[in-house]
């Protein structure tokens, strides 16, 4: 270090010993030192930005000093690509271009880029793409147009992908979180909200002093500006700081290194970002609400105990404790019930996957179908009667059933059209006459596939782009164009649909 401190020997003890502090950071630069950096003729003409190695550059990690684990002050080496902590002598960037001779730095916080270890800040246009990349930033024009791009963008290390389907590392069993990102990324208005950080900035300031939901908001805006970045470096994303704000908020009921169940995963993560984004139980009080809430109505009447008469059974009808009740309910998502499959089959019923259309399944909810559920106290028939179809429709095909001693998937095989399915036929006729449209299309299909229970099987997922019409399978890193016909022929497990109302709508605020 000795040799490190002669190179510099314009630095006063006391710049020297302020800057050695781990959480100094630029704000902290008196007025006199940042006037003094700009006029360095240096700071216009650095002679070493050619050292500068984009394709080890990749900021989806979180930002920890390397050396420290430190989220102080880091900055990242932008010629080997790895993060360290301050920029002033004795600190870990600096002894880091000292020893490697790296010199260009770039603070992940400010988006300024010095040179060490001399110290002066780089002003120059031609980084203007690595600050892109660590913050990417859309226009209102740009958000717009995103729906009739059909052009393919090239990354630096020349591989070419379509901003919007992009694949997601898997760190170790995330592919459950990663297909609900996916996902959640092409339903337009949650899309065009987090594409404008500005649209939630004023709720999250309301917040309480260090409350981590803010965390969630944040973490899922950048996921989603950097999948629909179309001057990426490389033609994927880490979902890591995203994984780490699921495993923080969820108090470890998600984690990334063990697999876990994408129903349970979108059902938290859609209720959180709503009271994250300071929702209330009125509808439209947030873009979660907005996007996917509708409203239904569960009757529900209790039956007679079984060992009762028939005469008892009718005197019991009678009271007020077995007549029926109604309770108006909001809703995020629908879940229908596959029919149960058999016990035991013929030698010919091996060959034939159980099949069944979704028309049928959606029955459950036509106000008239009633279903029994079961409680160790008593038994109660309920029917759903919808109110209300949201503008994004989820469907949840229950495929898991939780037994004595394991967990029993069905493997039935849902038939459903990906275009033009009217809900509306589920509706009363007063409830229909007040929708102005009740026909939807499939814009996302959540595949599981393999064993059944919670750490088993794989997840993937089918995405409709909506610039090019194509439908793309995704799978963690994988991302393949495939033909709508195939879509059905999988164990569909979620399904988001869009109302044909909204496929042309450009208001998401």
């Amino acid at each position: 270090m000795a040799s490190a401190k002669a190179e510099n020997p314009d630095h006063s003890k006391h710049t020297m010993k302020r800057e050695a502090a781990p959480d100094s950071d630029d704000e902290m630069e008196s007025p006199t030192r940042k006037k003094r950096n700009a006029e360095n003729p240096l700071s216009k003409q650095c002679p070493y930005l050619d050292t500068i190695n984009r394709t080890v550059l990749d900021f989806d990690f979180e930002k920890l000093c390397s050396v420290s684990l430190s989220h102080l002050n880091v900055y990242a080496c932008l010629v080997c690509g790895k993060y360290f902590q301050g920029r002033g002598n004795n600190t870990h960037a600096y002894t880091h271009s000292v020893e490697q001779s790296h010199h260009v730095f770039l603070n992940l916080s400010s988006l300024r880029f010095y040179c060490l270890p001399d110290g002066y800040e780089i002003i120059d246009q031609s980084l203007e793409d690595i600050t892109y990349n660590v913050k990417p930033q859309f226009s209102v024009a740009e958000i717009k147009s995103l729906d009739v791009k059909n052009r393919l963008a090239i990354a630096y290390d020349g591989s070419s992908y379509l901003p919007g389907v992009l694949g997601l590392n898997n760190i170790k069993a995330n592919d459950y979180c990663n297909v609900i990102f996916q996902a959640l990324s092409n339903v337009r208005p949650i899309r065009d909200y987090f594409l404008a950080e500005s649209n939630y900035t004023a709720e999250l300031a309301k917040r309480p002093p260090g409350d981590v939901m803010v965390v969630l908001v944040q973490r899922f805006g950048e996921l989603i500006r950097k999948m629909w970045n179309s001057r990426k470096f490389k033609a994927h994303v880490s979902p890591h700081e995203m994984l780490q704000a699921v495993v923080l908020c969820s108090k470890k009921k998600f984690q990334f290194t063990k697999q876990g169940d994408a129903v349970d995963l979108i059902c938290w993560f859609l209720n959180a970002m709503h009271e994250s984004l300071n929702g209330t139980k009125q509808p439209g009080s947030s873009i979660i609400y907005k996007t996917f809430r509708g409203a239904m109505n569960i009757y529900s009447r209790k039956l007679p105990p079984v060992e009762a008469t028939p005469e008892e059974k009718a005197e019991l009808l009678k009271t007020d404790e077995y007549k029926e009740t109604v309770v108006k309910t909001p809703y995020l998502f629908l879940t229908c019930d596959l029919p149960a499959t058999p016990l035991f089959r013929d030698d010919k019923s091996e060959s034939i996957i159980p099949q069944i259309p979704l028309f049928t399944l959606l029955q459950k909810f036509n106000s008239i179908s009633e279903k029994e559920h079961k409680t160790y106290k008593d038994s109660t028939l309920k029917r759903y009667e919808i109110l209300q179809l949201p503008p994004y429709l989820i469907l949840n095909l229950k495929r898991f059933n939780n037994n004595t001693f394991f967990v029993e998937k069905n493997t039935t095989i849902v038939n459903f059209p990906i275009k033009n399915f009217d809900f509306g036929e589920l509706l009363t006729e007063p409830v229909r006459k007040r929708h102005k449209c009740t026909v939807y299309d499939l814009i996302a299909n959540v595949i599981h596939d393999g064993e059944p229970g919670t750490g088993k099987g794989t997840y993937r997922v089918f995405v409709l782009h909506k610039g090019t019409s194509k439908w793309f399978e995704m799978q963690d890193l994988h991302v393949t164009e495939v033909l709508p016909q195939m879509i059905t022929l999988s164990e569909s497990y979620i399904q988001i649909w869009e109302r044909q109302d909204y496929s042309a709508s450009t208001s998401n605020s």
